[in-house]
């Protein structure tokens, strides 16, 4: 109980006041009450110091005293003393006094501080080098005014010549200092796409540079009733061995070696970028690649077309979309999701009925992108009033032969002597559409409506 007693008045009464500036001139006080006006005086900093240390040196001999006389009234008489008990009671009253004259003390300056900010943040800080000054100030250096003091005085005139602000021009430095340049914390850049696509797809990896598989062509299903004795029926299948290559997306771009170092958020910023422009461009290729050279085989070039035959003339983007997953589905492949551009899914979640009440959407909160039980994804790729419903999982696989990756190198080229680098971003994949069928791709009819 004793060192607990202790500790607690030398935290509340001494440790708490040794980060302060005391004033031992001031007798009703231990603070000092005017820390900026030796601010620019280092004999009256040495003073003060010197005073904390011997406030502090008095204040612990009283602390060591009191301690000491605890503990003889324990050993002696089994119980504190009511005189010691008084002496303990009075530094704890002196503790929190000193609390009281400290919450005083930085209430004021904490003022006085936030005062200065706001001059300095003004320009009215009586001419530091490299602040702004204000139109008074720019006035009583000028040489009208100073031309106009001893005219006044000596002719009765009082009134100077006009003083002219420098004429603001295109020129950068037309405004002289009254202009200082800001900077943004971050670099301003557009908006990233969310690309998805890749999320509807079964994914894998390979350590080759082909893709093998093979392909169901032809199912003749001859299934039927034998009686006995007779001839049982034959069913034929075919197949055909597909193959796909590992395809390469990069791109590089060139960057100064020192703004890199010394400018460490655009660094970050390049590599986003760089994977993002990688991801953009696999987007793309996931839908629409040719299959040409060494672009991938991407999935609406072998989907079905849809083929509209459940339409009807009063049907929504809604009815069109159900429409297609039951082509899907009479493909004997359950769907898994649905691809459409931003603009469809905006017109579909603006769907209302008869009496103007939105179907899908919810005004007052969201709702997860989502048709008839599948997921939407909404593509930039993806070519306004076109969509793609699918079974994806099943019926697609990408292999990542190497994921995404920054490289960075000081020799391509001449960056060595011209302190530059090269940073480069790519990737090796393959896309294996291996049920073509399970896909439809189509438009939504002109006579449709949301």
């Amino acid at each position: 109980m004793t060192r607990t007693l202790g500790r607690r008045i030398i935290t509340r009464g001494v440790l708490d006041m040794a980060t302060l500036q005391w004033d031992r001139a001031q007798e009703e006080s231990y603070l000092y009450h005017g820390p900026m006006a030796l601010a620019d005086e280092a004999e009256n900093g040495e003073k003060l110091k010197a005073a904390i240390e011997k406030a502090l040196g008095k204040h612990f001999d009283t602390v060591k005293v009191v301690i000491d006389k605890t503990a003889e009234d324990v050993k002696t008489f089994g119980k504190i003393q009511e005189s010691t008990k008084e002496a303990v009671d009075k530094l704890n009253k002196d503790g929190g006094k000193l609390m009281g004259e400290f919450a005083d003390y930085k209430a004021d300056n904490e003022r006085r501080i936030v005062l200065l900010e706001q001059k300095i943040a003004t320009g009215l800080t009586g001419g530091r080098k490299g602040a702004p000054k204000s139109i008074g100030q720019q006035y009583i250096e000028s040489e009208e005014f100073k031309n106009f003091v001893p005219i006044g005085k000596g002719t009765g005139k009082h009134m100077s010549r006009p003083f002219q602000l420098k004429t603001i021009t295109s020129l950068a430095g037309s405004a002289g200092e009254g202009i200082t340049p800001e900077y943004l914390p971050t670099v301003v850049v557009p908006y990233l796409q969310n690309l998805t696509v890749r999320d509807l797809l079964a994914g894998g990896t390979t350590g080759t540079d082909l893709i093998y598989w093979v392909k169901e062509n032809v199912f003749t299903n001859n299934a039927g009733v034998v009686s006995e004795g007779a001839l049982k029926p034959q069913s034929d299948i075919t197949y055909s061995r597909l193959n796909v290559p590992v395809t390469t997306i990069a791109h590089w771009i060139k960057a100064s070696k020192q703004v890199l170092a010394d400018f460490q958020q655009l660094a970050a910023l390049i590599d986003a970028r760089l994977n993002f422009g990688l991801k953009l461009t696999e987007e793309h290729e996931l839908l629409f690649g040719d299959g040409t050279g060494e672009h991938l085989q991407g999935i609406v070039p072998q989907a079905t077309v849809y083929s509209g035959a459940f339409a009807k003339a009063t049907d929504t983007f809604i009815d069109v979309i159900r429409h297609a997953i039951l082509q899907v589905r009479l493909a004997f492949y359950p769907a898994s999701g649905a691809v459409m551009s931003p603009v469809d899914w905006h017109n579909i979640e603006l769907t209302k009925d008869s009496q103007d009440r939105y179907i899908l959407a919810q005004p007052m909160g969201s709702i997860p992108a989502m048709i008839w039980g599948l997921p939407v994804v909404q593509s930039d790729s993806m070519h306004v009033g076109d969509f793609l419903v699918g079974a994806f999982k099943l019926a697609a696989m990408l292999f990542d032969r190497e994921q995404a990756q920054i490289l960075v190198s000081t020799e391509d080229q001449d960056d060595f002597v011209r302190n530059l680098v090269t940073i480069l971003c790519e990737e090796r994949l393959a896309l294996a559409v291996t049920r073509p069928a399970a896909f439809v791709y189509g438009n939504f009819p002109a006579g449709t409506s949301t």
